[in-house]
């Protein structure tokens, strides 16, 4: 693949949407703002263009994307919705909660999707962004962070440049992101059990309550949904986590009443936190070559955040041919 000029234009630019589906359309990718971070897009039906997402971005083969959907109708065109899942779609979509359901066979979805698993994670997202380009486009879009694989999310049009200058033609800029971390992913299965695969925004106390059951916990090891590696989120610079003081050499991140160099949110609040935490990574990244974060409350939106810290602090494992995992 050629390097090309990384063009960065509006979501508010009706022709930059007609040219990014048409880009789409070609069997190309391209970058979109959706409300969790920014997702590097291909037609979900052509699985050469799905390939390029795994090249661009570095990405390991086994592990799935996302198929992001306009609609529940859409949704069910690819996978089997039960009761239980259309119930939490009406309540939870447009919005940051993925859902991996069995799909349909024969299936339009390209086969590189689902990563040879017999299902596919759908998510309808919130942001016009993403949702103007599914929608010119007319079919789902796979869309997994515009990063490169294991590298901290993108939550800006800038982000996804720095990263993937020159790989793909367009981004398609929407701001910042306003919940600054991947959607939450459940899975419902065909005894209508709910699994927490990757906690998010949307968390497993709010499903539970418009599901009117529990939320198990994934103790599945093997991957059966995106953002499951052990290592994921990574900067360059080593985290330690729990961090109360800097230690010499050390960025502080604080929460709450623990300042540090820069503060996830003052008022310790977790979804302030969340929209800050991989922008706010981001910068302490280039200021040093470690990084301490604050304790953060293993609560509601916090369950989430300690997620990805807790990844982006694991062992890195060794570069391949492949890159980094995603």
């Amino acid at each position: 693949m050629t390097d090309m000029i990384t063009q960065v234009v509006s979501f508010k630019d009706k022709p930059a949407i007609a040219r990014a589906s048409a880009i789409l359309e070609a069997g190309n990718l391209v970058a979109a703002a959706t409300e969790t971070v920014y997702g590097l897009a291909a037609d979900a039906t052509n699985d050469i263009a799905v390939k390029k997402i795994y090249k661009v971005k570095g990405r390991p083969s086994n592990n799935p994307l996302i198929c992001h959907v306009c609609d529940v109708s859409m949704a069910d065109s690819i996978v089997h919705i039960n009761e239980t899942a259309k119930h939490l779609m009406e309540k939870f979509w447009p919005g940051p909660l993925t859902f991996v359901l069995p799909k349909r066979e024969p299936t339009q979805i390209a086969a590189t999707v689902s990563a040879g698993l017999p299902t596919i994670a759908v998510r309808c997202p919130k942001h016009p962004a993403m949702q103007n380009l599914i929608q010119a486009l007319n079919r789902p879009i796979a869309a997994p962070s515009a990063n490169p694989s294991g590298k901290l999310s993108p939550t800006s049009a800038q982000d996804v440049v720095s990263g993937l200058q020159g790989k793909i033609e367009l981004v398609i800029d929407g701001g910042r992101t306003d919940l600054g971390i991947e959607s939450t992913i459940i899975s419902i299965d065909q005894y209508n059990t709910i699994k927490l695969l990757r906690p998010g925004t949307i968390t497993a106390d709010e499903i539970a309550e418009a599901a009117g059951q529990e939320i198990l916990d994934n103790n599945d090891h093997h991957i059966t949904a995106p953002g499951q590696l052990s290592s994921h989120y990574a900067p360059n610079a080593q985290i330690r986590l729990d961090a109360t003081v800097k230690q010499e050499g050390e960025y502080l991140i604080g929460f709450g009443n623990i300042m540090g160099d820069r503060n996830l949110s003052d008022h310790a609040n977790l979804a302030e936190a969340a929209r800050n935490l991989f922008q706010t990574i981001r910068i302490a990244d280039r200021e040093a070559d470690k990084i301490a974060i604050a304790p953060i409350p293993m609560v509601g939106i916090g369950i989430a955040i300690n997620d990805r810290i807790k990844r982006a602090a694991a062992p890195r494992p060794p570069e391949t041919n492949e890159g980094q995992p995603a």
